[in-house]
């Protein structure tokens, strides 16, 4: 298996591991500082702004599973490309946002990417992140690794308190148009993803398929679950004990229908795919992703390379 190195500055990195944390391909996520002048610099003397170093993440990632294409999307829809002079509340120059690339291939792939930023029109103001060489990378203190699981009640309050939290929300949501959907989308389709609607159970079309293959979003297009992961719940709807990329799903509280429970949404398309319960096989994890079959589209493992989903055959070797 080979890997490669990513390296990405976004501002505060407390923020900036849990995104690539967790994904298929990727092996592993360092905190630290790099881009500066002073070797094995304190998280004090980044934050003095002295030692020219910014707070970045390096990802030690599977390109056959995980595409640097991938990754550099990741990072954008994490930061404000358009501010030069930090992150949200965190000023100054060590929470500027770059790019390190670490070869030839890198370097074209972010170009292009943020070249295709700018075309898309986003947003009004240009986009600032400069896109450098890789430069020596230092590990930052042990505090700072995995901080969002490590003090995960302080990293929420810090990432929604920053303004960072809210800004992904308003600026990185999908666009389609909810009229092109309804005229493209059949009635039960557009229910469900559209108005938190309920297929009904054992009357659709995933739950008792055996098939090998992946589950994608219906609207995005984004892999969300896979066979190896799909079991019989008995409840007529189709049930995964975990996410296929834990990244492309996200989840909120639903309060609707006098019960409290786990709403899972595609986070691109935010498309309502249906609810996460804690009464799954226990030696998997215990969870059971309860989803509607008309929010998703299965495609066979002998059609992935042919639909462009080549990186995930690796789930059936």
């Amino acid at each position: 298996m080979s890997t490669e190195l990513a390296t990405f500055a976004g501002g505060c990195f407390w923020c900036m591991v849990e995104p690539f944390d967790e994904r298929p391909g990727i092996e592993n996520v360092v905190s630290g500082y790099t881009g500066g002048h002073v070797e094995a610099p304190t998280y004090e003397q980044v934050c003095s702004d002295t030692t020219g170093h910014v707070e970045a993440v390096q990802i030690t990632f599977n390109p056959d599973i995980m595409s640097y294409e991938q990754l550099v999307d990741t990072f954008w829809q994490q930061i404000d490309p358009t501010d030069s002079g930090g992150q949200f509340n965190d000023r100054g120059e060590s929470y500027q946002t770059a790019i390190f690339y670490h070869n030839d291939t890198q370097q074209q792939i972010a170009e292009q990417s943020k070249q295709k930023l700018e075309q898309s029109g986003k947003f009004s103001r240009p986009i600032v992140t400069p896109i450098l060489p890789a430069k020596r990378f230092y590990r930052a203190e042990e505090e700072h690794q995995d901080y969002y699981k490590k003090q995960s009640f302080h990293y929420r309050l810090y990432k929604k308190g920053s303004g960072r939290e809210d800004f992904i929300k308003e600026n990185w949501k999908h666009g389609t148009d909810k009229s092109e959907l309804k005229a493209k989308l059949t009635p039960i389709q557009y229910s469900v993803t559209q108005e938190n609607g309920t297929e009904r159970p054992f009357a659709n079309e995933y739950w008792d398929n055996e098939d090998e293959g992946i589950y994608v979003d219906l609207i995005s297009g984004d892999v969300l679950f896979s066979s190896h992961d799909k079991f019989d719940a008995n409840c007529g709807w189709p049930s995964f004990t975990k996410p296929a990329d834990p990244y492309q799903i996200k989840e909120k509280t639903d309060t609707s229908h006098g019960m409290i429970r786990t709403e899972v949404r595609s986070r691109n398309a935010d498309s309502h795919l249906g609810h996460v319960f804690e009464d799954g096989p226990q030696d998997k994890g215990g969870l059971r992703y309860c989803m509607n079959s008309a929010a998703m589209k299965f495609i066979p493992k002998e059609e992935l390379k042919e639909k462009g989903y080549e990186n995930y055959l690796y789930l059936f070797d």
